[in-house]
């Protein structure tokens, strides 16, 4: 009984490490989540008629992803007109700090879908520990790509995974 436990924690945490270098192939879970109108949005129908998703978790404290959110804005336009792609970002700020997301999302202008996880669900769903944290969905809604943290420039290299997953080309 404990190699078997034992040898499930080694698989597990290999996944997990896997899933940390960026590429961990499964469906997202299904859990609900609330618009910024405070209405219940269930994850499972988080959809782009088959083009490329990408899902984006950050939080108001956290700069780099209050940058990187900015950054992919300046050119979200040219990627959906050239992908497709749709950006649904998840907010994870606890119920003090979420009245402030509406007002931060039409001050920048974003005009992505936005969602809070209020109780971290989602986040623990997909296993997210660090933000900012990008996941990109396949036509089939499968993660194929991930990675945490933002560097000025990182939504350059996001785009040309996107343009692969567009075309239908495997992540490596």
């Amino acid at each position: 009984m404990k190699k078997s436990i034992l040898l499930i924690s080694i698989i597990f945490l290999g996944i997990n490490l896997f899933a940390q270098e960026g590429i961990l192939i499964q469906n997202i879970p299904s859990v609900d989540i609330k618009t910024l109108n405070g209405e219940v949005f269930n994850t499972a129908n988080i959809d782009n008629a088959g083009k490329p998703i990408i899902i984006s978790f950050f939080a108001l404290w956290c700069k780099p992803c209050l940058r990187e959110l900015t950054a992919i804005n300046d050119v979200y336009q040219d990627w959906q007109e050239e992908t497709g792609v749709k950006l649904v970002a998840i907010s994870i700020d606890d119920a003090r700090s979420t009245a402030n997301v509406r007002p931060t999302v039409d001050g920048n202008g974003w005009e992505y879908e936005f969602y809070c996880d209020l109780n971290g669900d989602f986040k623990r769903a997909m296993g997210v520990n660090m933000i900012p944290h990008i996941f990109i969905l396949d036509k089939d809604k499968n993660v194929v790509y991930q990675h945490t943290s933002y560097a000025e420039g990182g939504e350059h290299e996001l785009f040309e995974i996107v343009k692969k997953v567009a075309a239908g080309e495997e992540i490596k």
